[in-house]
């Protein structure tokens, strides 16, 4: 099954800009904003676009975007920028038919999803010395990693999204120093708002779930025995190894050295 990418880039307007194929589109397209706000026909009617709304069309379907000034606020610079890219192929095909895709969905500006569309522009812009074969397989990464934002857009399990924005937060920054202040700023609450939401929504503190991602990690570490078990734990945002023999045997009732002799 195969998985081609047409075109991919990343667009910045600082003037009027339109587009319009009511005729139907030939390919696939995704579209992601990623700053400043624009207008997009979507499901039969004109939507604002906003930082973070992702945008998935079918051959087929009408297109036509907008990005004007807006005439409640003459003054009003036009600074809208987005990710975009048009594909095709068998293996889109059977991803997109698989499951309902919503044709607006709001998701989290995650680091990782941009680095990854990043890297397909970069791909294609090699122009002749494209390797088609890892074009493709990034592709269908980045298809699934869209297909996962969209889905805990919705919900994570009947959690709120804003729930599963602070989680995948915490995950992502775990091994490194952060406050709860972090996690609340990255979802526009207040701390105590968003400490109690997180409570809510897994059962557990913002800290106690970091522990628990931490420990993980530090687990996965173990495997590579050219780590000390010293720097197995401060690699993984302990402040010191006691803290983390402390944490570790409290969690797995033995001590990381032991443990580490029973695995694999």
């Amino acid at each position: 099954m195969e998985s081609e990418l047409i075109t991919c880039g990343y667009s910045f307007h600082m003037e009027p800009f339109n587009a319009s194929n009511k005729s139907g589109l030939n390919h696939y397209l995704f579209r992601l904003q990623s700053e400043g706000t624009c207008e997009a026909f979507v499901d039969g009617k004109f939507k604002r676009i906003e930082a973070g709304h992702l945008l998935l069309f079918q051959p087929g379907d009408p297109y036509e975007l907008r990005i004007e000034h807006d005439t409640a606020q003459p003054d009003h610079k036009i600074a809208s920028g987005d990710y975009y890219l048009f594909c095709r192929g068998t293996w889109i095909d059977a991803w997109w038919k698989r499951s309902k895709k919503q044709s607006c969905t709001r998701i989290d500006l995650d680091a990782r999803l941009i680095s990854l569309w990043r890297q397909l522009i970069l791909e294609k812009r090699r122009m002749e010395e494209e390797n088609n074969e890892l074009s493709g397989y990034l592709l269908q990464a980045l298809c699934l990693y869209v297909e996962r934002a969209a889905t805990e857009t919705v919900s994570l399990q009947g959690r709120p999204f804003t729930g599963t924005r602070m989680k995948r937060f915490i995950e992502a920054h775990a091994t490194a120093t952060f406050k709860v202040d972090d996690v609340a700023n990255h979802v526009d609450l207040s701390v105590s708002r968003a400490v109690h939401l997180f409570k809510e929504c897994f059962g557990k503190t913002m800290i106690q779930y970091s522990l628990e991602v931490r420990l993980s990690i530090a687990v996965e570490r173990m495997h590579d025995r050219s780590l000390s078990l010293e720097q197995i734990a401060l690699s993984c945002g302990f402040g010191s190894y006691a803290y983390f023999h402390r944490a570790f045997k409290q969690r797995f009732g033995t001590s990381p050295k032991l443990f580490r002799q029973k695995s694999p």
